[in-house]
């Protein structure tokens, strides 16, 4: 129940006719069988001998308006309030609902009628319209009723029974007047509430303590876990590595063979190649041997003619010849004889000139080099030349040998880039798996969430809080109103279908679209579809006529829903009635197509497609990937385990690519190195052919000239040895021209003999000529004839010992291979496919006897790790999974009830901030307003309030005692004077609280005529211009008291003598 409002304002409210007592019925209630008060507006007075049921009427306001029995100290029970020897009470109490301040009024109209019905066994409220039907019964209603009309029955400034005014108007005690005025403003309900939010706030923060300290142990079992995890993946990784290394051994060795029989099979074809070529040649040569043994049996035919005719003439010819011969031989020795002996005398003349040179150059000459020391330092330079030659091969091998490393770098670069965007490409595909996954379980916990996530429960807690400003709540989200009728076969087509309704929600008009629009961005809920539809029509029967002619089902024939404006808007929005369902591809393009169905809008089959038919056009759509589906399935767990499943192996794939990934890096860096190595060498070796020829260089540029040692020569020797030398060439003359007198002469002879050769020869020309062309064609026939049985034999040789032989071994060699081959290849295949392999990288750039050492270190390494533990990784990931998920749901869940905490500590301090502020507040109004009314008598007081001591002192200044500045307590007034500062204090209380009724009992029981009179003025007054309506019960006569138009006066009959 909400507490009564307080106003510090003076102004009094405007009048409305919301909330309030227009008439009370009572029936069986206390000493009633029958009652009915009609009351006014304004000030009403009822009035009655003690006895006669007066206070009775305030009871049953309590009890109707929902107090307790022991809260109106009449009774303990409610029953107890039943008539004695009846068996039901019942009150009716009927409020008025008119202008603006009224309460639902297109659902109650004008009047509303609580009614309370007691029995022996249970009471029951009802609420009723104008009419007297029934709205509500329950007491939610009832409360939402109170709340909105501010009526609190149990504040005593409202209804202030008998027992309250007694104890209030004539009790002097600073506490139980500290008590009415804390219970009066709502200060102690307020006091009360914060008090109870404190501690139920310590409770739940120590909760929250403990449970936050009871994870720590599970987070160092998961640390322990994660630690022993990551170890346990490396030994697998090693495993893994092993297995593929294996792999590539395995396809390594048939890689190997393949190389090598592609290597043999272009030497084989090389050889083959020669055959012919060797071949042609030897045939080409024993057709030229036949040629030419043919051309030799001619000539050696003719040259036997020739000869038998020319015998004589050759023997003469051969005589003078061989004479001719010997003048010649002769006479070439003579010209030798001559020309040594005068090449000696040149060589003499030429030693005397060089003597003489000598003489004349003795002391210019220098030193010269030697020929020792010239070939000493030609022995140097063509060392150095050498060493030169071979740095410069060693730098172009490095460049080659660095342009090759450097082009597989890139390649691995490359390799590494694709890589990556493989493990890019599974994390994002595992991103959203997972994310699908969530929100299947998501759905499995709160089924409202498969059409928005926890942005549609945002907004329905949105659409609760301001459910008074909708006409008629919305309905939404469609698809949690909506199920599959069947099985789940249907859900991807009606997904497809109409799942872009599925998330709409549904309003009466444009207003409450409005208003839902508000709550969608308060929720942070955008684009959000709303959807404006008549709820009052009734569900559409759809004619035969106007559905498909088909089989098939239809999206609007496998779905139930019980309210008919989902149907209705199915029906109207979603054209549901028209779209066939089929089975598959084939049949969908059969009915689709070929069957030309009438009334059919569109064809969806059980996969996802969509075909449709629009004019001359065949439209077919594929499946679209990102509609959800499942989310009218019934079950979607096998959907999760499938996605779980599906998530796992994009899990593996992405591990295998890291870890293929981190060898290429690895074999990438390998490769830098080698690179960098390469490099540095050949850097190494540019500089040291640098320096090689920058050496040579200056070695040509600083050869010296070489020294020889001055000869000191005797110029008398030298001139001696020129005289001697000159006197040789003298005798050497006259022998010299002795043999030219000879050789003169033999030559004379020779030219005789010549001559009759010549004239010999002259003679028998033609026969000699023939015989000499026969001759030299003969001989070179025979010549032809040997050279080409020579290379005939030769290539033959070639042909038998070369080529067929080198042939046949290589096929030899070669079926071999292909042997081995076919071998490696089975076992190979019994290990792993290839394309595994494949997958893997290949085996380009490794050996088999290199990857046999690396498997073999592998192995040894697998073994060492694996005696470290025992356990199987897959318990130990479940294990750290279940506990991880378990830690992160309670520290998610924790941190959430700490914010919570926290929001709710600091709104607690808020609020005591605020409650102490409005007390003094309220302290100090309290003193104004009641100065106010005590001035009106000319009286003046004070009103002191100690919320810590919890007392509240009354002090008058009466007006005898204006001379003085005596202020008096209560205690010290007479009775009338006391009994009207007292009322003025409660007028003060009433001015600060707000309700369409007040009701006081008895409040001038204990007053004379006099104070009544003054009381009975002030009430008046007051309560007529404050507004609210007023309840007066006392036995009392009033009839001082003037009427009006705002006064009524009712007597209660006396009651019955028994």
């Amino acid at each position: 129940m909400e507490e009564s409002r307080v106003f510090s304002e003076q102004a009094n409210p405007a009048r409305s006719g919301a909330g309030i007592i227009s008439r009370i019925r009572l029936e069986n209630f206390m000493c009633h069988s029958s009652l009915q008060i009609d009351l006014g507006d304004w000030v009403n007075f009822i009035t009655g001998q003690n006895g006669s049921g007066k206070s009775a009427i305030l009871t049953a306001l309590c009890v109707a308006f929902g107090c307790r029995a022991k809260g109106t100290q009449r009774a303990n029970t409610l029953k107890d309030f039943i008539k004695t020897g009846c068996s039901y009470a019942a009150i009716f109490v009927e409020i008025k609902n008119g202008g603006e301040d009224a309460f639902m009024p297109e659902t109650y109209g004008n009047m509303i009628t609580v009614e309370r019905r007691i029995t022996d066994s249970s009471s029951s409220i009802s609420l009723r319209d104008h009419q007297g039907k029934k709205v509500a019964q329950r007491s939610k209603e009832l409360d939402e009723l109170i709340d909105y009309f501010n009526i609190d029955v149990e504040n005593p400034c409202v209804i202030m029974s008998q027992d309250k005014s007694r104890e209030f108007l004539h009790s002097g005690n600073d506490k139980d007047k500290f008590k009415f005025f804390f219970k009066a403003t709502l200060l102690q309900q307020v006091s009360e509430l914060l008090d109870g939010i404190k501690s139920h706030l310590n409770a739940a923060d120590a909760i929250l303590a403990e449970l936050e300290l009871s994870v720590r142990p599970i987070i160092e079992e998961v640390k322990e876990l994660r630690e022993k995890i990551k170890n346990m993946e490396h030994v697998e990784e090693i495993a893994q590595e092993v297995q593929n290394l294996k792999k590539k051994l395995a396809w390594s060795w048939v890689y190997d063979v393949d190389r090598q029989i592609a290597d043999q099979n272009v030497k084989f074809e090389k050889l083959k190649d020669r055959v012919p070529t060797c071949q042609a040649r030897i045939d080409r040569l024993a057709n030229r041997l036949n040629e030419l043994k043919t051309l030799l049996d001619d000539k050696k035919a003719q040259i036997k003619s020739l000869m038998e005719k020319t015998s004589d003439v050759r023997r003469m010819k051969d005589g003078l010849q061989n004479n001719l011969l010997l003048a010649k031989k002769e006479r070439a020795e003579l010209e030798a004889e001559y020309s040594r002996g005068d090449s000696l005398i040149s060589e003499m003349r030429k030693r005397v000139r060089l003597l003489e040179q000598q003489l004349h150059d003795t002391q210019e000459q220098h030193m010269k080099v030697t020929q020792a020391e010239e070939a000493e330092f030609e022995k140097q330079m063509q060392k150095l030349q050498d060493e030169i030659n071979i740095v410069q091969r060693n730098v172009s091998r490095l460049q080659e040998e660095e342009k090759a490393l450097t082009e597989r770098l890139l390649i691995a670069r490359e390799t590494i880039k694709e890589l990556v965007k493989e493990v890019h490409d599974n994390e994002k595909k595992c991103h959203g798996l997972c994310s699908q996954s969530q929100a299947l379980k998501q759905q499995q916990t709160n089924k409202v969430t498969a059409f928005g996530g926890h942005k549609v429960l945002s907004l329905l807690h949105a659409i609760e809080r301001h459910q008074r400003k909708f006409k008629c709540p919305p309905i939404g989200p469609i698809g949690a109103h909506v199920s599959l009728a069947n099985d789940d076969t249907w859900a991807l087509a009606v997904e497809n279908a109409i799942g872009r309704l599925l998330d709409a929600f549904i309003v009466s008009d444009h207003k409450d679209s409005l208003v839902l629009r508000a709550c969608a961005r308060e929720a942070n809920y955008h684009n959000l579809q709303i959807i404006i539809y008549d709820f009052s029509r009734p569900r559409l029967n759809i004619p035969s006529q106007l559905l498909p002619t088909t089989c098939h089902s239809t999206t609007i024939s496998v779905l139930h829903t019980e309210n008919p404006t989902i149907w209705n808007v199915l029906v109207d929005m979603g054209s549901a009635e028209r779209q066939v369902l089929v089975p598959n591809y084939e049949i969908g393009k059969d009915v689709a197509f070929e069957q030309r169905i009438q009334n059919m809008k569109e064809v969806y089959t059980s996969d996802g497609f969509r075909m449709f038919y629009r004019g001359s056009v065949q439209t077919t759509l594929p499946p679209n990937k990102r509609i959800r589906n499942g989310r009218l399935c019934s079950s979607v767990e096998n959907q999760i385990h499938d996605l779980e499943k599906e998530t796992k192996i994009v899990q593996e794939l992405m591990e295998k690519g890291k870890e293929r990934k981190r060898n290429a890096d690895r074999a990438s860096q390998d490769l830098e190195e080698e690179v960098r190595n390469v490099k540095r060498r050949r850097i190494g070796e540019e500089r040291s052919l640098m320096s090689k020829l920058l050496t040579l260089k200056d070695m040509k540029s600083s050869r010296s000239t070489e020294a020889i040692p001055d000869t000191a020569t005797n110029e008398v020797e030298v001139r001696q040895e020129i005289m001697q030398v000159q006197y040789d060439i003298q005798a050497k003359g006259l022998l010299l021209e002795k043999v030219r007198v000879r050789m003169i002469t033999a030559e004379e002879t020779a030219n005789d003999l010549k001559r009759s050769f010549e004239s010999l020869c002259d003679s028998a020309k033609g026969e000699i000529d023939t015989i000499e062309g026969a001759e030299r064609e003969l001989l070179l026939a025979e010549e032809e004839l040997n050279v080409a049985e020579a290379e005939k034999a030769h290539y033959e040789g070639v042909m038998q010992n070369k080529v067929l032989h080198d042939i046949r071994e290589a096929e030899a060699y070669l079926s071999e291979l292909q042997r081995i081959h076919q071998e490696n290849f089975r076992k190979a295949s019994i290990i792993c496919p290839e394309h595994e392999v494949m997958a893997l990288g290949g085996c380009s750039g490794s050996t088999p006897e290199q990857l046999s050492a690396k498997l073999n270190r592998l192995n040894q390494r697998l073994l060492q790790e694996s005696r470290r533990y025992t356990e199987s990784i897959d318990d130990l990931r479940q294990m750290h999974d279940k506990k991880e998920r378990k830690i992160s749901k309670k520290q998610r869940t924790y941190a959430a009830f700490r914010e919570k905490l926290n929001a709710c500590q600091k709104a607690l301090e808020l609020r005591w901030s605020k409650f102490h502020r409005n007390a003094n507040f309220l302290k100090r109004e309290l003193t104004w307003k009641f100065n106010g009314h005590l001035l009106k008598k000319g009286i003046s007081g004070k009103i002191t309030v100690d919320y810590d001591k919890k007392l509240l002192s009354v002090e008058v200044k009466m007006p005898q005692d204006a001379s003085g500045n005596n202020i008096r307590d209560t205690r010290g007034l007479s009775g009338g004077e006391r009994s009207f500062s007292t009322l003025c204090f409660a007028l003060a209380l009433h001015d600060m609280t707000e309700a369409p009724f007040r009701a006081m009992d008895e409040f001038d029981v204990f007053m004379d005529a006099v104070s009544r009179k003054i009381s009975l003025d002030a009430l008046l007054e007051f309560a007529i211009n404050q507004g609210s309506q007023w309840i007066f019960i006392t036995p009392h006569d009033i009839s001082m008291v003037k009427g009006g138009d705002r006064v009524r006066k009712q007597q209660m009959p006396a009651p019955l003598s028994s």
